[in-house]
């Protein structure tokens, strides 16, 4: 029977998980470098909407996503092998102080950057960057196989919280950006990056057992 206490523990590690994955310290000067040229009201615009679709994405998966796995005939435990993988490729590059291709956006001139600036919200800040694979396989490996409306509600609700912080953080990046020592944010970085990494190794274990027992009932 799931008490109280198991619910506490549980709702601690879905935050740390969360909050390693997004990473709102180490993606603070990812923010402001794209969005340094807006006025004020453009960057609160970006850092909110790109929040809303890191929300809502978290959100129609911990709800839908076993179902969408059905659709096309994928397993949960494959899913969190990949998105363990992915994780700690995330992980290494974090530990390493190396930027992942998933952290990055080219424009070819500042007249894009403004034309484009609401897509910004949508990709890369509100995905990959903040509700990217590993992040989605981790919401759904927290939420569990057996999908419990506490766990469901209890994973949302923390990833609101998680997006709510990131918000803030985002909107007050510039004063913050300032004020923050650069050799404080390497190695919150990198603590980020090693937690990162754990999270992905128990998701390989978790789908490598799952995959063990999905033969087993199988019969293979």
């Amino acid at each position: 029977m799931t008490t109280i206490h198991d619910y506490w523990l549980h709702g601690i590690t879905v935050f740390m998980g969360f909050f390693a994955m997004l990473n709102p310290f180490g993606n603070l000067p990812v923010f402001v470098g794209m969005v340094q040229d807006f006025d004020e009201k453009t960057q609160k615009k970006v850092a909110l909407k790109s929040v809303l679709v890191a929300f809502s994405i978290i959100a129609i998966f911990s709800i839908f996503g076993h179902i969408i796995f059905r659709l096309f005939g994928i397993t949960l435990p494959a899913f969190q092998i990949a998105g363990g993988l992915i994780v700690f490729m995330m992980g290494y590059n974090l530990l390493n102080a190396t930027d992942s291709p998933m952290h990055s956006q080219v424009f070819t001139s500042r007249q894009d950057m403004l034309r484009k600036a609401e897509d910004m919200a949508i990709t890369p800040l509100g995905t990959p960057l903040l509700a990217g694979p590993g992040t989605i396989s981790a919401s759904m490996n927290f939420v569990g196989a057996e999908k419990s409306i506490i766990n469901v509600v209890l994973v949302i609700a923390i990833f609101a919280i998680m997006c709510v912080i990131t918000f803030f953080l985002f909107d007050s990046g510039k004063k913050l950006f300032k004020h923050i020592n650069p050799g404080i944010l390497k190695v919150v970085t990198r603590v980020m990056g090693l937690i990162l990494a754990v999270i992905a190794i128990q998701m390989l274990i978790n789908g490598i057992e799952g995959t063990i027992h999905l033969f087993q009932t199988n019969g293979i």
